[in-house]
């Protein structure tokens, strides 16, 4: 049976997710609509990366098996079908064993920060008009990088049977408005990024030093780290998989 990878953006806005959830409208669920629509038949849909309730994304994937052939003619119906915030990219024909999720090597994240009010960006970036030490900051995001247990920044409320996680790049870029924070790694906890920004964030105001911000890491107990930045500012930017993995 023929596997495709259907590539998709969304602002995560109005959604309680990207995964389908019971008594929720999630990304999942607006997709496998559309696509039951034009199939006229149920389609299961596996995602590459599940994103938070309001996150957004610039890049994420499902994989569907279905019988029969499919033109890029259906990203045209299907965006004729889903709602303004999300948008069918691009259908690529894989491998029957290809995997979205398993096959991913890597994710990207990017946190907005704005300093200055900006009416364009009250939905998508986190307004926080203090004054921070930079310098701080980077040094924080370099550390994070020396780490792999990251029980501290993960939510309770979690499926995850470890809380390794393989982080290749941890780094802000302070240079213009909006501040960003960049992180890229294998796999990602609930709540993760944000947890280690709101945390960054205490950091650059002094609120705790970076002796502290490591013992934080270190305690393996997420009482210490801060979660209080909302889920506006963050985005999923990137999926990786190998080396001409679409090229097949």
């Amino acid at each position: 049976m023929p596997r495709y990878f259907l590539e998709v953006s969304y602002k995560g806005t109005n959604y309680s997710g990207f995964q389908v959830q019971k008594n929720a409208n999630t990304i999942q669920a607006e997709v496998e609509k559309a696509l039951a629509v034009l199939q006229r038949k149920k389609i299961d849909l596996t995602g590459s990366s599940r994103t938070d309730a309001g996150v957004h994304a610039l890049q994420n994937f499902f994989h569907f098996d279905i019988d029969g052939s499919l033109t890029s003619r259906i990203v045209y119906k299907i965006n004729a079908i889903l709602p303004p915030d999300i948008v069918a990219q691009k259908l690529i024909p894989m491998a029957a064993d290809a995997h979205c999720r398993f096959d991913a090597l890597s994710r990207e994240y990017k946190y907005f920060i704005y300093r200055h009010k900006d009416p364009f960006l009250n939905d998508r970036a986190f307004y926080f008009p203090y004054k921070l030490n930079f310098e701080l900051m980077h040094k924080g995001g370099e550390l994070v990088k020396a780490y792999s247990d990251f029980t501290s920044f993960s939510k309770r409320k979690t499926q995850a049977k470890t809380f390794q996680c393989n982080v290749t790049e941890s780094h802000w870029d302070c240079e213009r408005n909006p501040l960003v924070f960049h992180i890229r790694a294998n796999r990602f906890l609930r709540g993760m990024v944000r947890a280690l920004v709101a945390t960054m964030l205490k950091l650059g105001r002094g609120k705790i030093t970076l002796d502290e911000f490591v013992e934080i890491i270190e305690s393996r107990d997420n009482t210490k780290a801060d979660f209080a930045v909302p889920a506006h500012g963050l985005f999923l930017t990137r999926i990786n998989y190998p080396e001409a993995y679409f090229m097949e």
